[in-house]
C-alpha cells in the first residue's frame, strides 16, 4: 500500500500481537480482512483520516432502487462446478459449501455513487477498489459477550407462502443445521457458554426488483474478561468466516480453490470496528470489485449441499447481484 499508516500482515504472530496491542490499549481501529485471513489491513481513526475509505455499521435510508447491467456465466459453466461439488459431497470431504461465481456488471455509477446509495446494515468502500453492502453480520463484541448471526437460506419473497415454503424446506433447513453448527464449534473455540439464542428468523431484503426473504440464526457466548488482550488470537481462530467457506472449513477451502474459477481476494472477507470497547463486523457479501480498467465485477453465491438443485442455485447467485 505504500503508507506508513498501514500494516499488511500475513496470518501469523506479528499481526496477531499487533491487533491484540490496539485492543488492549483501547485504541479504536478498523479492520479488514481477505477471505483466506492471509491479508489484513489495519487503520487506527487517525490513519483514516489520510485514506480514501469509507464505511458505516448503521443502516441508511432506503434509496431509489439502481439499475445494473449483469452477464453472468451460463448455466452450463456454473454447472460444471456445481456437480464436481457434489461428488466432493458424495466423498465425504465436504457437507456444506458456498460456491461462488463472478459477473461481470455495467453501471453508470461510481464505487463512491453505489456506496451513497446502496441500503445496508454494513457498507464498506476501499478506495478505487471495491465496495461491499453487506447485511450479513460476522461477529459482534459487547462487554465480553460475542455473537455471531449466520445467514444460510433465500427466497423471493413474491412466491406464494414465502416464508412457510423457506422455514419448511428440508434441504434450507439442513443446510442452516450445518452452518449454525460449524459456527457454534467455531465460538467454542474462543468462548463458553455457547447458546444458539435465536434459530432460523427470517429478515426482508430489498433487492431494487424484487423483495428477498434471508434466515439467519443468533449463536452467542462469553469471552474471558481480558479477550481486549487476546484479541489478535481471537479473530485467528475465527476467520476463515464458516458462513462463506463451509464444512468442514479445513478441507472445504481446498476445494473451493480447486473449484472456483475466480480469486476471491476481499470478497468474502470481513471488516470490523473496534470503538476502543467493543467490536462488530460484517462478511463481506454483496460486493462489487473494480479492476485498474475500470471494469465491475459482482461477486455472489450461495450454499451448496447433497440436496441442492442446480437450476436453483444458480438462480440464487443470479438474484444476489444487486444494489439494495
Amino acid at each position: 500500500m505504500g503508507s506508513q499508516c498501514v500494516w499488511l500482515f500475513s496470518k501469523n504472530s506479528y499481526m496477531i500481537a499487533k491487533i491484540s496491542t490496539l485492543a488492549a490499549q483501547g485504541i479504536p481501529f478498523l479492520l479488514i480482512s481477505d477471505f483466506t485471513a492471509q491479508t489484513l489491513l489495519v487503520y487506527t481513526q487517525e490513519e483514516l483520516v489520510d485514506q480514501d475509505i469509507e464505511f458505516s455499521f448503521t443502516p441508511t435510508a432506503q434509496q431509489q432502487p439502481v439499475n445494473l447491467t449483469k452477464s453472468p456465466i451460463d448455466y452450463a459453466t456454473y454447472k460444471e462446478g456445481f456437480d464436481k461439488i457434489i461428488e466432493h459431497i458424495k466423498a465425504g470431504e465436504t457437507y456444506l459449501l458456498n460456491y461462488t461465481c463472478s459477473t461481470p456488471i455495467k453501471t453508470s455509477l461510481t464505487l463512491h455513487e453505489i456506496y451513497q446509495k446502496a441500503h445496508a446494515k454494513f457498507k464498506l468502500r476501499f478506495k478505487n477498489q471495491f465496495v461491499c453492502f453487506s447485511p450479513e453480520r460476522f461477529v459482534k463484541i459487547e462487554k465480553n459477550t460475542i455473537s455471531t448471526y449466520p445467514m444460510k437460506g433465500t427466497i423471493d419473497a413474491a412466491v406464494k407462502n414465502a416464508k412457510d415454503k423457506i422455514l419448511t424446506d428440508q434441504k434450507e433447513m439442513a443446510e442452516h443445521i450445518m452452518v449454525v453448527d460449524l459456527l457454534r464449534n467455531d465460538l467454542g473455540i474462543v468462548a463458553s457458554n455457547i447458546k444458539v439464542e435465536d434459530f432460523r428468523y427470517v429478515d426482508q431484503l430489498q433487492t431494487g426488483n424484487k423483495t428477498l426473504l434471508q434466515v439467519s440464526s443468533k449463536i452467542t457466548g462469553t469471552l474471558p474478561e481480558d479477550w481486549r488482550q487476546n484479541f489478535g488470537e481471537t479473530l485467528n481462530q475465527l476467520l476463515p468466516a464458516g458462513s462463506i467457506s463451509g464444512t468442514p472449513k479445513k478441507s472445504t477451502l481446498k476445494i473451493i480453490n480447486e473449484i472456483e474459477s475466480h480469486e476471491r481476494g476481499f470478497f468474502t472477507g470481513v471488516f470490523g470496528y473496534f470503538d476502543g470497547k467493543d467490536f462488530d463486523s460484517a462478511v463481506m457479501i454483496r460486493f462489487i470489485e473494480q479492476n485498474q480498467q475500470g471494469a465491475l465485477t459482482y461477486k455472489s453465491g450461495g450454499g451448496i449441499t447433497l440436496e441442492s438443485n442446480c437450476e436453483d442455485e444458480y438462480q440464487e447467485m443470479i438474484d444476489k447481484i444487486y444494489i439494495p
